[in-house]
């Protein structure tokens, strides 16, 4: 006999996670709400990178086929040397076919809607943020940012690095500043672009990435280390990248030139150190809120979709609600607060300025068996919680 008690549970947030988990308990038959700050998902132009593990976790909840299927399949990856040559490569197609599961780079928009749709519209409510919470230990009230209130069993709090509930459970703590900015676009594909690899090249204090994304799009990303709260100026971003990378491999110089310069978004990188609670009652985090990571190792999305499959999971299994979160919070933590060490610790060594650094470190990478590389994408994949 199914004892699955009936909740109802508050999302605060309708990015990659929130809507993750919105599918999940859609699934799993339980009740839910999304509170979303926007007015309307205008979807952030810029790519993502759903990797084995994440998708893994998505085939738990019926979505890995409709994921792989708005993207593109990389064949390769490859991180170079600004001239192009080679650091490190790693055979993707090979892994994916050994793992049985898809690595999928597509637009982020394509991402969402494709959750949107499994969620269900109806369930998300636009142009109201959720800005504070009452948990009386029975029932937790949410306060909106058009003033209403609303009751559930449940709070969830996906609203990304700077949360509301967050704050109001933890506190609040300031950003950590990673010490490099970043600048992210899409451009239509060019035909110096070579199909199926995704490729990160590292030079002197800056990096650039080039990820195909499917429907004759390539998201790009560059960083570079710079003081926080930067600006460019009107017309300035493309016109800096261009002279930043100038003489680097190609399809570089390509893909800024044919990315308009009103689709070029700027933001500084910033995390927060890991902390040894995410839940307290009836209210727990979720994704950047609990766990925000600098975009090192391309798992900030994939986290917050992990996440969100163990979450519904815990909810569904007619534990407590208390109980729930404390076996969610078992199953992530761990795991979620290494990758945030280990992303940061990447972003201090990519970004390196010193020419005996970079030399040190370009040749431990260039002399890295591609089985030792290859071994740490299995146990990422074989360890899903």
């Amino acid at each position: 006999m199914n004892t699955q008690p009936s909740r109802h549970v508050l999302i605060a947030g309708a990015g990659i996670g929130g809507l993750t988990l919105a599918c999940a308990l859609r699934r799993a038959g339980i009740s839910f709400t999304v509170f979303e700050r926007a007015d309307a998902l205008r979807w952030v132009g810029a790519g993502i990178v759903v990797q084995m593990n994440a998708a893994v976790a998505l085939r738990r909840i019926g979505l890995c086929d409709a994921v792989a299927a708005a993207g593109a399949s990389p064949s390769d990856s490859a991180i170079l040397h600004p001239s192009g040559a080679p650091i490190t490569r790693l055979p993707v197609q090979r892994l994916q076919q050994e793992l049985g599961a898809p690595l999928v780079c597509l637009h982020r928009a394509r991402l969402q809607s494709v959750l949107l749709e499994h969620a269900g519209p109806e369930h998300v409510r636009l142009g109201r943020a959720v800005t504070g919470f009452q948990d009386d230990g029975h029932r937790v009230t949410v306060t909106l940012s058009d003033g209403s209130t609303t009751t559930g069993d449940v709070l969830v709090g996906a609203d990304g690095l700077r949360s509301a509930v967050r704050s109001g459970l933890l506190g609040d703590a300031p950003l950590r500043y990673s010490g490099y900015t970043s600048w992210r676009g899409i451009a239509p594909e060019v035909p110096s672009v070579r199909p199926g690899l995704v490729s990160e090249t590292w030079g002197r204090g800056a990096r650039f990435g080039v990820v195909p994304i499917g429907s004759g799009q390539v998201y790009w990303f560059a960083t570079l280390n710079a003081p926080p709260g930067g600006q460019d100026g009107p017309g300035g971003a493309r016109a800096r990248l261009q002279a930043l990378f100038a003489g680097w491999h190609a399809p570089i110089a390509d893909l800024l030139a044919a990315t308009p310069e009103d689709a070029i978004v700027r933001t500084d990188i910033h995390d927060r150190p890991p902390v040894t609670r995410w839940s307290r009652g009836r209210v727990t985090l979720l994704g950047d809120a609990a766990h925000p990571m600098t975009p090192n190792l391309g798992q900030g999305g994939c986290q917050a979709i992990e996440d969100a499959v163990v979450l519904s999971e815990c909810l569904a299994s007619g534990d407590a609600v208390e109980a729930a979160l404390t076996t969610y919070e078992q199953r992530r933590r761990e795991r979620a607060n290494q990758i945030v060490s280990q992303s940061w610790r990447l972003g201090r060594m990519a970004q390196l300025e010193s020419p005996i650094g970079r030399f040190l470190r370009d040749t431990l990478f260039r002399l890295m068996p591609e089985s030792l590389a290859a071994r740490g994408v299995r146990d990422l994949v074989r360890s899903v919680s």
